[in-house]
């Protein structure tokens, strides 16, 4: 069981001057491979492209090279970056994001994590990460909702069952006191969570698209296949993943937009 945080009764919202609003921070937590990231950039503009968002709704912060977080309160909301870090390495600039992760979800800002993010997440918040005892999740996989994800707006309407993009080695193993699991893969029991007011993760990637996918196949394809993977068959079956990348569609416009922050 993970240590409990106590938290203001209902989120806080960040105060945003109407004259100068906001940044949405995009905490970037490292770079994709060369190969990717040369055909499809950095997460932090997978993640613009996947949500519609200009370049002057966000501040990108490569926590990973050492750049520094302004206060939580100087952001409306942030999204927290995939990256081939592992949590458990407990690095410097991990742990220090950790931290202001806490500060955060004391303030009630909205946050969502994605993969790596996912998984920090879940650590600053008291759980527990770790590499998964039956290896790598990679491929284009079915994600379940859970019965939880029926009162959660984020989640309305979407499919019962529905394909997203993976590639990871680490999970959440244990999660923070009163975080809700809503959606699962038959790897993964933890594939979107939420904690707190309007904080939620997928281990999956919304914002991968099947080219993004295929690009990270092909460049693991040595790896994948020492690790009794069989490369063509998940070539085959990527395949595009609406669903999937609506949550964090989602979330940006209720959280984040910079037409819809209040």
């Amino acid at each position: 069981m993970g240590r409990r945080l106590r938290f203001p009764p209902f989120p806080r919202r960040i105060a945003m001057d109407a004259l100068t609003p906001l940044p949405l921070a995009i905490i970037q937590t490292g770079v994709p491979p060369a190969p990717v990231a040369s055909r499809h950039g950095n997460f932090s503009h997978m993640i613009r492209e996947a949500a519609g968002l200009a370049a002057d709704e966000v501040e990108v912060v490569a926590v990973h090279a050492g750049e520094r977080l302004r206060g939580p309160a100087g952001y409306r909301a942030a999204i927290i970056t995939g990256s081939p870090a592992m949590v458990t390495d407990r690095e410097a600039w991990s742990e220090t994001t950790a931290g202001w992760i806490r500060e955060a979800a004391g303030l009630g800002l909205p946050m969502f994590g994605i993969c790596y993010g996912h998984q920090l997440l879940a650590h600053a918040l008291g759980g527990a990460v770790d590499y998964h005892p039956q290896g790598r999740e990679v491929g284009t996989n079915t994600v379940e909702l859970l019965e939880a994800a029926g009162g959660i707006p984020l989640l309305a309407g979407l499919p019962s069952r529905f394909p997203a993009h993976l590639i990871h080695q680490q999970s959440v193993v244990a999660l923070p006191a009163g975080a809700t699991v809503l959606a699962r893969s038959a790897h993964d029991p933890h594939q979107i969570v939420h904690y707190h007011g309007a904080i939620y993760s997928s281990q999956y990637h919304p914002e991968f698209c099947p080219r993004i996918m295929g690009t990270y196949l092909a460049h693991f394809q040595p790896q994948l296949g020492r690790e009794g993977f069989d490369v063509e068959a998940l070539q085959a079956g990527v395949c595009a993943t609406p669903a999937a990348r609506e949550l964090l569609l989602r979330f940006v416009r209720r959280h984040a937009r910079l037409e819809k922050a209040a």
